[in-house]
């Protein structure tokens, strides 16, 4: 059976973008493992295995990606209401537009140019 587009973005967009996310949090804004956590709605475990590459693994290169996701990162910390899955689907969308992720082509848009099945 096929994947769907936000299976595969679960599987393995998702935590290259939260492994960078919570690398910038600490590394380009001062906080610790248990506060980018909080932020990300995550354990400190999980931020652990991100830093450790246990989970997560990055494999974004891409200046403008990265650049996206400290953007993102600082908006996380800076707004308490953030909503977490808009964040995340933005940035998604970047890296769709971009071409940058290899599940991502046309056979899996729709007119708009959005992926099936996902509503942001």
């Amino acid at each position: 059976m096929k994947r769907t587009p936000c299976e595969y973005v679960l599987w393995n967009l998702l935590p290259s973008v939260r492994h960078e996310i919570a690398i910038s949090m600490i590394n380009d804004f001062g906080l610790n493992q248990k506060e980018a956590a909080a932020k990300l709605g995550i354990t400190p475990a999980a931020v652990c295995m991100y830093l450790s590459e246990k989970r997560g693994r990055s494999n974004i290169k891409d200046e403008t990606i990265l650049k996206e996701i400290k953007k993102s990162a600082e908006n996380i910390i800076k707004d308490e209401n953030i909503d977490l899955i808009k964040e995340t689907c933005r940035l998604c969308k970047i890296i769709k537009s971009k071409g940058l992720f290899p599940f991502f082509n046309l056979k899996n848009l729709d007119r708009a140019g959005d992926l099936l099945l996902c509503k942001y």
